[in-house]
């Protein structure tokens, strides 16, 4: 990669910035983050395939220390995870496969950023209205009409409050969301967890480490697929790690702190803000979507914390009253 290799030090300084920002967002909305980072690192100049193929080695190692934290407040549905995960890693292949197709004629760039911007301008209209939804919205915690379908074998997800559920659903999502972390270089978290709460019908809180679990299964499936090509560059990756692995912890405990909608109005943001940085790139104004992801990552980092330091400040006032 050019950038690194011109620019060690200032690529190792905003390699660590993008794993921290990105860590704190991944521990905080329960996605691996890979959607800034795979098109970041494409603005700093790595090929979309070596960025895919990064982002995928980089996700994997942070999602491992944000579910740790999960897991220690009771965050994860491990049955539901290993379902997703079972759909995943054949969607992952695929995934992997298509891209290796598209590099072979040359249209990786293109068409790669092309399904970003259809996916997260949709995604992130679909959550900003699921969450101004007032009176005689379904309630978190009631699945969607497609979780109602009963086709055998039926399974239950008792962690997560869902009595019963078609497996090829869950098995379903997670090839879908594999397919997409194959060929986008991301954990599929920004499309499953959002699966988890509005179809499936999964808590907010319960579908954040629930994801994190099946996003350590993708992401070292694709890691190890793209690294056998030589498209990781382990470098950017453990560097990037090295501040995802502070940042993650700050997210995940941030989380516990936050009500569910402020999280996902706040990810649906993040979402549309990714988008338009994603479209100015494939527009070729690579200044300008430097400007708009950057701005992004460090404007989400600081008002996570920001909540964060004020939901505890809120906190204090009242655990002293208690005890007085």
């Amino acid at each position: 990669m050019d950038f690194v290799s011109d620019n060690p030090l200032i690529a190792a300084f905003v390699l660590s910035l993008i794993g921290f920002s990105v860590g704190v967002c991944g521990g905080f909305f329960g996605v691996g983050g890979a959607f800034i980072v795979t098109p970041a690192l494409n603005v700093l100049g790595f090929p979309m395939i070596y960025a895919i193929g990064t982002d995928l080695a980089h996700m994997a190692g942070k999602s491992v220390v944000a579910t740790a934290r999960h897991r220690r407040a009771g965050n994860i549905d491990f049955r539901a995870a290993g379902l997703l995960a079972l759909g995943a890693i054949p969607g992952v292949r695929l995934g992997n496969e298509a891209i290796m197709a598209l590099e072979r004629v040359g249209k990786t760039d293109i068409w790669v950023r092309f399904v970003y911007i259809v996916l997260l301008f949709t995604l992130g209209f679909f959550i900003l209205r699921e969450t101004r939804r007032k009176a005689g919205k379904r309630a978190e915690g009631t699945p969607a009409g497609l979780a109602r379908i009963r086709i055998p074998p039926i399974v239950s997800l008792p962690r997560s409050g869902i009595a019963a559920v078609s497996l090829w659903i869950v098995v379903g999502i997670g090839i879908l969301t594999g397919f997409l972390a194959g060929f986008l270089g991301v954990g599929g978290g920004f499309i499953r967890m959002p699966a988890l709460i509005y179809v499936l019908g999964m808590p907010t809180k319960m579908a954040v480490g629930t994801d994190l679990v099946e996003v350590v299964f993708s992401g070292a499936y694709g890691s190890y697929l793209y690294g056998r090509a030589g498209h990781v560059d382990l470098a950017a990756a453990l560097v990037m790690l090295c501040g995802a692995a502070f940042g993650s912890h700050i997210g995940a405990v941030a989380m516990q702190y936050v009500e569910s909608s402020g999280i996902r109005r706040l990810f649906a943001v993040t979402i549309l803000g990714t988008a338009v940085a994603v479209t100015l790139k494939q527009a070729h104004l690579n200044t300008a979507a430097a400007i708009v992801l950057f701005g992004l990552g460090a404007a989400v980092t600081a008002t996570i914390i920001f909540r964060f330091v004020r939901s505890l400040a809120a906190i204090k006032p009242a655990a002293d009253e208690l005890g007085g």
